[in-house]
């Protein structure tokens, strides 16, 4: 994925990435008259003006009023998210590992000293015996 700068908003396709395809609101996604219900046509193509009209009509009106700042306010929160994983979160996950990784060595070396000789001890006393097949 290629960055853009804010200058270069593309005003022709606005869904570059497709993360709306499920939002399908086209007169033929929401309405079809199967074959065999057909209603007058005049009543049909009327329908598509108003359905086209009256969607574009609020559609813009909602985002002439809150666009904007629903757009800052959705800004912000993904600032904040990549701030919280940025400073908070990895460094976190950071120490974590690193503590992880000191008590892997200590469990480590206590099995290493203690269990092992007692498990090969163990498996020395119980390789001598046999099963025989009556």
């Amino acid at each position: 994925m290629s960055q853009q700068r804010e200058d270069d908003c593309d005003l022709v396709n606005r869904d570059p990435n497709e993360i709306n395809n499920h939002c399908k609101v086209a007169f033929e996604d929401v309405l079809a008259e199967p074959f065999g219900a057909h209603s007058i046509d005049c009543v049909w193509k009327n329908s598509y003006w108003c359905f086209n009209c009256g969607k574009n009509c609020c559609y813009k009106f909602m985002t002439t009023l809150c666009g904007i700042c629903i757009a800052l306010y959705w800004g912000c929160e993904f600032a904040f998210i990549a701030f919280d994983q940025i400073w908070c979160i990895t460094p976190c996950l950071r120490i974590f590992a690193i503590y992880c990784g000191c008590a892997q060595k200590f469990f480590g070396t206590l099995i290493q000293c203690f269990l092992a000789p007692i498990c090969e001890t163990c498996g020395l006393c119980f390789s001598k015996i046999t099963v025989q097949n009556s």
